[in-house]
Formats: structure tokens, sequence, C-alpha cells
């Protein structure tokens, strides 16, 4: 379908800096890029559904113009009973009708805010009431005059309630022709039928009475097209905009889902906020606070290397993705915040960041489940793993570090407690601590377990151990957050997976309807009022008012069509009318409003100046002045016998015998001058008063005397009316001008208001995109680019998995050794907050060197493991250029390995610390994953990172230890080695390793900062 083709690919383009290409131009196109259709025959969307939503909501949207179309008729019938010629009859009509249009104009102020069904109906019936009423009131007042009838008999409101009739009510465009149509034609037939000489009535003035009536209808139709299509404009693009917008929703829902089951919300809004802030502070932020009462649980998987040997890496993630997505369900089921997958280990903690009194409890109802839980891993592998869980009690410092891959951790003394809590233990039981064991509440029974004896960290720190034998009380979730939480989510997924088609269909739903209307009702006067002055109706933000005016209108030259067109209509005027010295004036300005619909046709999408705009609609009303009144002079400047009172039968030999036609193509220029665009309401106001005051003066100072005697002749005996033709003109002029200023204020007021919305639109899209940005910046920050492309893939069921294998992978491990002797837990350093401060700022400025050119394609960070830092390269998208060498990625390894020490000499500079690097790398093959399809953790696998692991374990502080396979890979690319022996490494046995030296035969020197006399206890080896 054409409209769905343009919905959100103008956007995308924009964005990507593609320009479309589409084979066929459609009008939703069309109005989006020009701001009109592409054929001015059809106006009407291309898609069925479409159009029929934007006619419901138009409609509703012009309603406002029906109180400009009640004021006018009002404002006739107020001049129809001051003037002195109507008689009781007459008079008595007028008041009837004007009662029943001020209770409609009551009655259409208070119903615009009514929404029902039922005021609805009654608002698609009212207008249709409203011109029974107008034309009925113009032509009783035909019927019950007490003076002949002539043609020009309420020429002047007929002209303007043509125009109003197109301009003003809620109607469609064809029922506006064929009400005006009806209209004009009923009126031509009764006046002619009311003369008393409907056969003396020249055809000349019948054809004019025609002519200028078929002008105020082209000219209302032209300002009907002009409103349309800057509504359709605006429907498209709110229609355009709410689409964005719940697509931007559905895209930040998952985005938010994705980023929440890594870390806790608490921290994931502290991060959007402060992305793009300008932090002017001494040091990095830092995402950490210590939490006192927090219940730390260690799970490991027992007898998972043995089983590791005998299933495939993929095979090992599908089997721990099923085991540890059932943990997930766990720990939330025990509210406990899950906070990394280490391998075969995983541990969270219950009590923060929201403390609770319950914690130990939940953590060790937690910990029983997961050793029922083991039990799926024992039937599908048939093997005795077994779960070893260990809990420990205490405060913690939780967060995360660094600034790329983030993943929330915590940190303390009593973390690592908790860690050899689990070492200790036995498998497939429950092993906790004394501290965790006094908030209990004595719902389980325990046993000792002598843990203290089988680790000395327990003992030293004072522990006495136990395990749980059985709860003594069964276990009755409470209705929290969390869960409730994870009961909608868990409804909402089936309710996406059982409805895959839901997206396709959006735009169907009743649902997307009832937004698109509130989108398009919202706004209305009381925004306006909020931004713009009252009797100006400017913005207030002055950046706002000329972005108003600068802003391309929809086919705005369309409003200067009424020039030229005015001219045709009032042609016929010159068969009967004088051709005087000013006729060669007027033919010069038919050909001037010619050259400035040209011109203003030719530059109407290049004009950009808001001066040159404006100057083009101010020429078109002063040659239209000029014209009328140079034509005037025509009847001003000659003299005419005057005729006896019954010598009607001379009319036609007089040279100027209908001065008052003028006037009625006066009512005209004042309609056209009402059209622009580019104008103010006040100019325009400005300008019809102008027009009508010099018509004014024209008609009872210089056009006296033949208006005069034309009223004479059409009078009943030839008497003199009290009320003269030439006062009456002037009033019908003026009062018709004062119609058309509330007109031009309501219609500049709609624009306005368009205008408003349209710049909501926009923000609303700024405000989604950005917060889609910040966002997806947050999850590109947790997993690996296109890792997170694929989790956020709307094409992406919620439970598939993610993993890949790679052959030549490089893996470095990065330690800082004597961090752990940094750390305390004191009140001079903040209960140990500000050491993990000094360590976000030796990650952070790791992570930084990573956005250098030659490594943000190459290397990756995978994971920080407390001070030891992870990094692979060969694993993402982009791993070199085709003609590059095949283990190039490798060397750029070891040269981030060598920027990590420089990095780290730097900081020991400004800070005077003497921290150490010990390094080791390795490379082959690896599996890539992500554990946790609901909360992802991505990370890789393979002997090539566990050798990788020994390399730094079994290396020598500040150095680089490789593998001898390594070696051969890396010395062609210039770096050197001395060999080390032969090292015992767990799982692989003996194996001959070296330590870089040099590059491009010039010494590194890597262990020239390394203190002669340590300020924290090194381990050489």
């Amino acid at each position: 379908m054409c409209g769905d083709g343009a919905r959100l690919e103008d956007d995308e383009d924009r964005y990507t800096g593609v320009m479309p290409q589409r084979p066929d131009t459609c009008n939703e196109d069309s109005y989006l890029r020009s701001g009109r259709p592409s054929s001015l025959f059809r106006t009407s969307f291309s898609c069925a559904r479409l159009e029929t939503l934007y006619r419901a909501s138009s409609l509703q949207q012009r309603r406002g113009g029906l109180q400009c179309f009640l004021m006018s008729a009002i404002l006739y019938a107020v001049y129809t009973v001051a003037s002195p010629d109507p008689g009781l009859p007459s008079r008595s009509i007028t008041a009837v009708f004007l009662g029943l249009n001020l209770g409609l104009l009551a009655w259409a102020k208070h119903g615009a805010r009514k929404k029902d069904t039922q005021s609805a109906w009654t608002w698609k019936a009212v207008p249709y009431f409203v011109w029974q009423l107008c034309t009925a009131e113009l032509l009783l007042q035909l019927f019950v005059k007490n003076t002949d009838i002539t043609p020009r008999d309420g020429l002047g409101w007929l002209l303007l309630f043509l125009y109003l009739l197109f301009a003003t009510l809620p109607l469609r465009l064809s029922h506006c022709v064929l009400l005006a149509c009806v209209t004009a034609l009923t009126y031509i037939f009764v006046v002619v039928c009311l003369s008393k000489r409907p056969d003396q009535i020249p055809y000349d003035i019948l054809i004019l009475t025609v002519t200028l009536s078929a002008g105020a209808a082209i000219l209302g139709a032209s300002s009907y097209c002009l409103a349309e299509f800057q509504q359709r404009r605006e429907f498209l693009e709110t229609r355009q905009s709410l689409e964005a917008q719940l697509m931007f929703e559905e895209q930040s829902a998952e985005q938010e889902r994705l980023l929440l089951s890594v870390l806790p919300e608490h921290v994931a809004v502290k991060m959007r906020q402060d992305l793009g802030a300008s932090l002017d502070t001494q040091f990095k932020k830092i995402y950490m606070s210590r939490h006192e009462n927090v219940s730390i649980l260690y799970a490991d998987i027992v007898g998972f290397t043995a089983i590791s040997s005998t299933y495939s890496a993929s095979e090992l993630v599908k089997i721990l993705n099923e085991l540890f997505a059932r943990f997930d369900q766990l720990s939330e089921r025990y509210e406990q915040l899950r906070i990394k997958i280490l391998g075969d280990c995983y541990y969270c903690i219950s009590g923060a960041p929201v403390e609770r009194p319950d914690h130990a409890v939940l953590c060790v109802y937690m910990g029983l489940s997961m050793v029922e839980a083991i039990k799926y891993v024992q039937q599908t592998t048939n093997s005795p793993v077994d779960m070893r869980v260990g809990i420990h009690t205490g405060a913690v410092l939780a967060g995360v570090l660094g600034q790329r891959q983030w993943q929330f951790d915590v940190y303390s003394k009593d973390v690592e407690l908790a860690n050899k809590m689990e070492s200790s233990g036995m498998a497939g039981r429950v092993h906790i601590s004394n501290a965790t064991l006094s908030f209990l509440n004595g719902e389980f029974e325990v046993e000792p377990a002598h843990g203290e004896h089988r680790e000395e960290a327990l003992q030293k720190a004072g522990l006495v151990t136990y395990f749980i034998v059985r709860a003594l009380k069964p276990f009755k979730p409470a209705v929290t957050k969390s869960l409730a939480s994870l009961v909608d989510a868990e409804n909402s997924r089936k309710t996406m997976e059982n409805a895959p088609d839901s997206g396709n269909n959006k735009e169907d739903s009743e649902e997307f309807r009832q937004q698109l209307r509130k989108k398009l009702d919202r706004g209305g006067g009381t925004d306006l009022k909020c931004h713009s002055s009252w009797l100006t109706l400017r913005f207030k933000d002055p950046k706002v008012e000329t972005a108003f005016h600068s802003a391309e209108e929809a086919f705005s030259p369309l409003s200067l069509f009424g020039g030229p067109l005015i001219t045709l209509c009032a042609a016929p005027v010159w068969r009967f009318q004088p051709w005087g010295p000013f006729t060669w004036g007027g033919a010069g300005v038919v050909a001037l409003f010619g050259l400035v619909l040209a011109g203003a046709t030719c530059l109407g999408s290049a004009v950009r100046a808001t001066w040159l705009r404006k100057t083009l609609a101010i020429l078109m009303a002063f040659s239209l002045i000029e014209f009328l009144l140079l034509d005037m002079s025509n009847c001003a400047i000659i003299t005419d016998v005057e005729p006896p009172s019954n010598s009607s039968v001379n009319w036609p030999t007089l040279r100027c015998p209908y001065p008052s036609y003028y006037s009625y193509i006066g009512v005209l220029a004042l309609v056209a001058v009402s059209m622009p665009t580019y104008l103010c309401y006040l100019y325009k106001a400005f300008l019809m008063y102008i027009l009508a005051g010099g018509q004014c003066c024209y008609n009872i100072l210089f056009l006296a005397p033949t208006i005069d005697r034309e009223d004479v002749m059409s009078s009943p005996h030839g008497k003199e009316p009290r009320f003269p033709l030439k006062y009456s003109l002037s009033a019908v002029l003026l009062i018709i001008a004062t119609a058309l200023v509330i007109v031009a204020r309501y219609a500049e007021k709609a624009r306005r208001m368009l205008y408003l919305r349209g710049r909501e639109v926009i923000a609303q899209k700024e405000r989604a995109a950005d917060m889609k940005r910040r966002n997806g910046v947050l999850i590109y920050n947790i997993l690996p680019p296109h890792v997170a492309v694929h989790f956020l893939s709307s094409a992406r069921h919620h439970d598939d998995l993610y993993s890949q294998s790679y052959a030549e992978v490089g893996v470095l491990f990065a330690s800082i050794p004597n961090f752990a002797d940094f750390y305390t837990e004191e009140t001079i350093n903040n209960q140990g907050l500000e050491c993990l401060r000094f360590l976000n700022e030796v990650i952070s400025d790791f992570d930084a060197i990573l956005d250098q050119n030659k490594f943000k394609d190459t290397i990756i960070k995978i994971k920080t493991i407390g001070s030891t830092y992870m990094a692979a390269s060969g694993i993402t998208e982009s791993v070199e250029t085709e003609d590059g060498p095949r283990w190039g990625h490798l060397s750029t390894l070891v040269e981030f390995a060598l920027e990590l020490k420089k990095a780290l000499s730097g900081i020991n500079e400004q800070s005077f610390n003497h921290f150490v690097l010990k390094m080791g790398i390795n490379h082959g093959p690896v599996t890539a994953g992500v554990i946790g399809a609901r909360k992802p953790h991505y990370d890789i696998w393979g002997n090539t990172v566990n050798v990788a692991s020994r390399m730094e374990s079994t290396g020598k502080v500040g150095c680089i230890q490789v593998t001898d396979e390594t070696r051969r890979i890396l010395e062609p690319f210039g770096f050197g080695f001395e060999q080390r022996g032969l090292v015992d490494v767990k799982g692989k046995g003996q194996l001959l390793t070296h330590y870089l030296i040099s590059k491009d035969g010039v010494s590194l020197d890597l262990d020239s900062d390394l203190p002669v006399e340590p300020t924290h206890p090194i381990i050489y080896q």
C-alpha cells in the first residue's frame, strides 16, 4: 500500500542520508514532501483506509470554522435589523434567525469539547442546518422586501456566504460545491421570479451575478484546498509520528528489558541521565553504592569439567543457558539480584539495592532450589553433576566499573568470604556462615559443617559454618513489585509470541485509531494561548515566530490566485460600464496580476525569504485596490444627463448605469485580500479596511450622483429610499470586511496550531530517538555491537540463543596483582569505596584505549573480574582488510597490551602509586555466546581462554607471557621474546612459554617501573 510506504521511510532515509527510491509517486509522499497532492484533480489519499481515517478527524478539526460562519450570519442579521429600510416583517424574521444563530453559536462553543457518539452525529447534521438557516434568511429577505426586487439585493452577502461555505463549514468539498450551486441558483431564480419586470433585467447583469458567484465559490474552494492540504500534511506527519513513537516505544521497551536484565534499575537510570552530560570532576563517574546486611550466594557446578570434554562448546552453551535460565527464574521468585556468571559459577545477592529483613531466608531458599534444579543437567547429561552452594552475609559495594562492557558486580571482603564458603562446601548442600544464620530466625534446621577447618580464610575471619538440613516452614512468596512485574512480563511475552503478526496490523487496530484521534484533537486553543499573544497571535518565542514564517506553506501560491480571478469575474462589467482614461491602467494591473501569480507559482518552493513572500502578497493586495479604484474612477469622471423619474426604459442608454456592482466586485476583492497565508491577519485587516474605506469614499464622495440615480430608478415611483444605496453599500463593505477579519484570524490561528503540532511531532520524534539512542548506548556498553543487534532484532524469538564459533582469536588477560593488598575497608577510604574509585579510573583509562582508531574495530573488551581485565581480538565483525596479514589482529592485541602498560604507568606517576600489570596472551579457536536469553551474559569459552588465563596467572609481574605457538605467530610482526621454560598449566600439563621483551629490535623494558621496595607485596615468579 502506498500509505504503508510513506510511514517511516522518509525519516530513516533522512537519518541515513539515502534518498528514497519509489517508482510510483503517490499522494501520501507528495503531501509529506511538498505539502500538496501529486495531482490537483485527485487530492485524496491513495490508501482508502487512510482516507476514511483522515475524513473522520479532519471534519472534527474544522469545527471551529462553524463559529466564524455563525458570527458572520449574526453580523448580517444585526445589519438587517439596524438598517432603516426593512419593514416589520423583515425585522421580525431577522430577529428569529438572530436568536437561532446566537443559540447555535453558544452550542458550538460548548459542544466542541464533547467527544461522545451523540455529539459526533449532531456535528454532522449542524453544518447543513446552519446552511439552511443562512440560505432561508437570505431568500426570505427578498420575499418580505417592501420595495422592488433588483438583482443586486443581498448580492454582497450571497458572495460572502458562498465563500464562507467552503472556508469555514466542516463539510466535504463535494458537499460544499453542491450546496454553493444550490444557493447561487436558488438566489438567481428567486430574484428573477420576484422581479416585477424580469424580461427587462439585462442579461449582462445576470451574467455578472453568475461570474461573481462563481468567483466567490472558486475563492472559497481555493481556501478550502489550502486548509485541506495543510491538514492532510499534518495528519500524515502526526500519523507518521505516532507510528514512529509506537515503534520507538516497542524498541525502547525491548532495550529497557534488556538493560534492566543486566543492570539494576537505579544504576540504569543514573547512567541514562549522565549520558551526554559534562561532568566537571577530577574523577570519572563511578556508579557504586555501599549496602549493609546483604546475603551473598555463590553456586558452582561440581563435575562440570568432566562433562565439558564430552560435549561441544555450543552444546555446553545450550545446557548452561537452560540451567541458568532456571536460576534466573528462581532469582525472580526469591527476590534475588543476579550479579554475574563466571563460567559454570553463578552468584547473586539479596537485600540490595532495596533493603529487606528476610534477605538471608530468601537466599537459603534460593540455594535449596538450585540444588533441586541441577537435576535437569543430571538427566540431560547422564552424569553425576551437582551444585555446591555457599552463603555469607555482610556488607557489599555494588555497582559497575569502567566505561564499556558494563557488568554489575559486588566488591568487599564479605564477597570474598562468600566465595570461600562455596569452595569449602559440599556437593548437594547449602553451606552458610554464622553471620547468615543469625538472620534466619529459626526457619531452617542446620547442622555443623566445620568449613572453617577446611578454609583458612574463614578461620581468620572468625566464621563458624553450617549446612542447611531442611526448611521448618513452607515458603510463602510475597506479592511484590518484582513478582508482579515478572507475571506481567511473562503474560506480555506470551501475548507477543501468540500474535507474531500484530505489528503488521497495528494501523488496523482501533487502539491505533484512538491514539491518532487523540493526538490530532489534542493541543487546541489552550496550547496556542500558552505560546502566543491573544491579539496578534504572534508566538512569544521570537525564534518560533521566525521559523513559522520561514516554513514552506502547502501550495501557498494558490492564495494569490484571487487577483487574476477577480479580473476575469469582473470582465462582464465592462460590457455596460464606461471605458475611460483609466481603462489602460486597469489593463496594466491585470498584466501585473499575471506576473505576480507566475512569480509566486514558479518561486513558491524556492522562495525562503519572509520579506519576499510578504512583498508578493502585499503587491497582490495593492494591485487589487488600485484596479478597483481606477476602474471606479471611470464612472467618477463622466457626466450623464439626468433622466426623468419614469424613464427607467432609458437605463441602457446611460454610460454608467450600475455603479453599485463595483462594490460587489469589492466584496470579492476583500475575500482575495483575506486569503494570502504569508500575511498576519492584522496586516490583512489593515489592507481590507483600506480597500473598504477607499470604496466607501468613492461611493459617498465621487460616485454619489450615479449611485443615487441608480437607487432612485430602482425605487417604486422614483422615490428616494430612507437608507440611500451609497450608505448601505458602504456599510455592507465594512461589515463584510469585519466578518473576513474574523475568518482570517481563525485561519491564521488554525495554521499556527498546525505548526505547533508539527513542532510537537518533530519534538516527539527527537525525544523518542534520543531515548532510543541513550538506551542503545547503554546496551552497546553491555553487549558487543553485533550481539546487541541480535538481541534487539524484532525477528528474534525471546528464547533464541546466541553462539558463534571463531577459529582464529587472540585472548588477553591483564591483572593488577597488588590491588588486592591496596584494597582495605576502613573509614579513611570510605569503607573501600575510594579504593574502587581508583580502580574505576584505571579500568576507564583502559577502556578509553579501545576508542583509538587502530583498536576500536579490532579489539573487544570481554569483561573485568575484580582487577583483571579481559579482552579479545578476531571476534569483531571487521577484523582487518582482505589484503591484511592473517594474524594482524593478534599483533594489534599485543600493541593494546603495551598501551595498557603505558596507561597504568601514567596513572602511577600522577597518583604516586606502584601498581603493576601481569599479562598473558594466547591464540586459537573459541566459542562466543550469550548465556541467559532473558538476562544475557556475553562471554567466550574454550581451551584458548583457559590457557590465556593460565599465561596471566603463572606469569611474572610487569611481563607479557605467551605460549610457544603464539610466539611463532608474533615474531614475523617484529616482536622479540625470551624463553622462560616449561610451565605447569592446569589441564594442559607442561607448556613451553616465552616473555615479550622487544619490538622491532628495541627493548620494551616492561619491568622498568617496578618498585625496588614495593609498597604492597608482589609475588615474583
